[in-house]
């Protein structure tokens, strides 16, 4: 379910591209990440950074797009988010000796120290080819090279997603075993 309600805003933004234009379907992209937010929150009863600053990113960059014609705008958004969440947890790990990762998740997950520490590089490496890949298909393809990869490049988190649950699999403890959530 949660995947679905990942994925409708990008489905809706590239359904709306090709019934209209580039400029129709930021618009359409915005709106649905408000509802899409408005449901997780109703869900979780909170927001988790990285859907606030999604939400903000898109209606900053949806706006900019919109306000002034300018299809850049929407189309360089991930590079921008991606490479920030790459700063932002390099420099937390790195610099401050803070894992933000750990911070955020660690009330659902037990693992190691060296474990966190390795997932949240990992997590660098990964916004940091995020926001490359984005930067590349934006700045050397069409518009419409762009939006079909938006919904043909999902494979990506999918893969991240299943890569990083195989990863820490091996790290938590089943509940029949002793000391198993401690």
């Amino acid at each position: 379910m949660r995947f679905l309600i990942d994925f409708f805003p990008i489905a809706l933004f590239v359904g709306a591209y090709k019934l209209g234009d580039i400029y129709t379907a930021t618009a359409v992209l915005m709106a649905a990440t408000v509802v899409q937010t408005g449901i997780i929150y109703a869900v979780d009863r909170k927001l988790q950074t990285m859907q606030k600053a999604t939400l903000a990113l898109i209606l900053i960059f949806g706006a900019l797009t919109l306000a002034l014609h300018d299809e850049r705008f929407i189309k360089w958004k991930p590079t921008v988010l991606y490479a920030s969440m790459a700063i932002v947890l390099a420099a937390a790990l790195w610099i401050w000796k803070k894992n933000f990762l750990q911070i955020l998740l660690g009330s659902q997950l037990t693992l190691p120290e060296a474990v966190w520490a390795r997932l949240t590089v990992i997590w660098v490496a990964y916004f940091g080819f995020m926001a490359s890949i984005n930067a590349y298909v934006a700045a050397n393809y069409s518009t419409e090279d762009w939006v079909n990869f938006k919904l043909w490049g999902y494979i990506f988190p999918v893969v991240f997603i299943v890569g990083q649950g195989l990863y820490i699999a091996r790290y938590l403890k089943s509940d029949n075993e002793p000391g198993a959530g401690s």
